[in-house]
């Protein structure tokens, strides 16, 4: 069991990074002009990965209560998952988003 809880916490990890990928990828593919793409691939995920680092990280500075701490992940992760459907891979924005809700369950699950 204790191997599986390792792999879950691993792939969580990467679905925080494929989170921040996601953000990157959406903004350099929606923005018109080469200083909107730049702004919007790297504002987008650099402000999810403040937020998360205050507020989400295991050991962030603000620790919120579970229900807002599972609702601050479902908008991050959401919004992830919108950005690649709008961005034109909504197979993939399917794909993680049930993987990321998935894995944060088990993770609930088996604290």
């Amino acid at each position: 069991m204790k191997a599986l809880k390792t792999g879950n916490l691993a792939l969580l990890f990467l679905l925080e990074l494929c989170m921040l990928a996601a953000l990157a990828f959406w903004g350099f593919h929606m923005g018109g002009s080469l200083m909107v793409k730049l702004a919007l691939g790297i504002g987008a995920p650099l402000l999810a990965a403040i937020v998360w680092g205050i507020l989400m990280a295991p050991r962030a500075a603000i620790k919120l209560p579970t229900p807002a701490h599972l609702a601050l992940f479902l908008v991050i992760f959401g919004a992830a998952a919108l950005a690649l459907a709008v961005a034109g891979q909504p197979l993939l924005a399917v794909i993680f988003i049930a993987l990321s809700i998935l894995s944060k369950a088990l993770t609930y699950v088996w604290r």
